[in-house]
This record gives structure tokens, sequence and C-alpha cells, in this order.
């Protein structure tokens, strides 16, 4: 009996690690992103590409071609990891986060063109604070839509909570013992307790998920211990998840274009007339 179990216990090892040795994630992202297009009906003429640095999918409207960064990639170690990766990025692009961007740019040229650079709202429009506050909302709100994609498929979702406390976070966070991007993790895990609970049921085996468990489910008890926040909470995920079906549908229905795109081509389009 010993030696049954050594010789399985061999097996798994080896096994595990060639699978190690020959998984790379910049290779799985072609097909993980083909299982979440296809889950979901979105347009099938899409594809992938790694690109280094930051990812550009301002034009894949046009493309028709998704860019995942390699950097993000990093922070991969499987299959549902990188699915994650793919979501989060699919998510900007159905919630129209690059046109926002362009739209937001060019609100602010035009207030900061007409006034000098000490004036109060030329301050704030090029504020860092405001442009990380937009931006971590922008997040928030791909990791969302992302999830919604992601229980489509057969990967997990929870690993967008591991992918984004994988991260780099702040130095705050550290100081107070808090897993990285805790309130970027904390709105996935929120969003899926309230909409798919049987995922979080499920749970995800690795160290970095175990450790954001002891931050949340404090939180998570603290919120189901009161009526008043618990109603609350209830209340915006079922406003949260209303939005991401909506912007998914419209996505669906004009074959690959956001209300965000359609009306930054009509203001592009009024602009460059005039």
């Amino acid at each position: 009996m010993k030696k049954i179990i050594t010789s399985i216990f061999t097996f798994v090892l080896l096994t595990t690690s060639a699978y190690a040795a020959t998984w790379v994630a910049s290779d799985r992202v072609s097909e993980v992103g083909k299982v979440i297009i296809s889950k979901n009906n979105l347009p099938a003429k899409t594809t992938f590409k790694v690109v280094n640095g930051t990812a550009n999918n301002s034009s894949v409207s046009t493309t028709n071609i998704i860019q995942i960064s390699k950097d993000d990639l990093e922070y991969t170690g499987n299959d549902s990891e990188v699915a994650a990766v793919i979501a989060n990025e699919m998510g900007h692009i159905i919630n129209g986060t690059y046109s926002k961007n362009q739209m937001r740019n060019a609100a602010k040229d035009a207030i900061t063109s007409k006034l000098s650079a000490d004036n109060i709202l030329a301050t704030a429009a090029n504020s860092d604070f405001l442009a990380n506050k937009t931006s971590l909302s922008d997040e928030k709100d791909a990791d969302m839509t992302g999830i919604d994609l992601m229980v489509n498929t057969g990967y997990n979702p929870l690993a967008m909570v591991v992918v984004i406390t994988k991260r780099p976070g702040s130095t705050f966070e550290a100081l107070q013992g808090k897993p990285a991007n805790t309130e970027r993790a904390m709105n996935v895990f929120d969003y899926l307790t309230y909409n798919y609970p049987e995922k979080v049921k499920a749970g995800y085996g690795c160290q970095e998920y175990r450790a954001f468990l002891e931050y949340a489910n404090p939180i998570v008890e603290d919120r189901n211990s009161s009526k008043k926040k618990l109603d609350k909470f209830n209340k915006e995920q079922k406003k949260n998840k209303a939005e991401r079906a909506k912007k998914i549908s419209q996505y669906k229905s004009t074959g690959g274009l956001s209300g965000w795109d359609a009306s930054y081509t009509i203001l592009k389009s009024l602009t460059e007339g005039k």
C-alpha cells in the first residue's frame, strides 16, 4: 500500500512539474480568449494579440484585434488567471473605457486651453487625484463585466481576485497589513458574493486567495449582521448587475460597439466637420 501511495505521489509531482515547465501565459491567450468569446456569444471574428507594455484597444471595433499586455500576464499562473486578465480587458472594451477616456481628454483640453495654468478648474482637471480616482472606477467596472464573462466559461471567476491581489499595491496597504489593491479586489468579491454565491462557495486553492479571505470575511460578517448595511449592499449589487447586463447586451447587438464608442465617433465627426 505504501508503494502504491508513493508511486501516485511521484506521478502527480512529475505531472505538475511538466505542466509548470510547458505552461506559458502568453501562449494561452489565444485559446482562452476564444473560449470567452464563444461561451458569451461575442463577435466570433475577434482575435487576440499579446503586446509589450500597455495594451491599447481604442481601435478594436475596426481591427477586431484585442491586445493583451504581457506585463499583466506576469501575475498569472494558470488558465483561469489568464482568463481574468483577458476578461478585464474585454470589460474595458465593452464598457467603452477607451472612448470614454478620449472624450474626457477632449473635455479637459477644452477647459484648460481657455484658462491659465494656475486656475482652480485647470488644476482640478489635470490633477493626479482625479485621474487615479477615474482609473480605479473604470477598473472596478471592467472587473465586474469581466466576472460576468468568466462565469459563462469553465474558468474560476475568483481568479480575478487573485490576479488583482498579486499586482503591486500601495505602501499604505502594506503598512496596514492589507492585501494589495484591496478596494478593487473587495469590489470583485462583493459582486461575486451577491450575484454568483455558488462560485464563492466553491473557493480557489492558493495562498493569495486565503490571505484575501482573512481580510474579506470579517467585512462580510459585519455587513451580514446589520440589516441596514445588508439592504444597502443588496441594492447596490442588484444595480451593478443590471448595468453590466445592459452594456454586454448593447455590445452584442451592435456587433462590438459600446455606447461610449458610438458617442465618441459622433463627437469626432462633428468636430472634424466643423
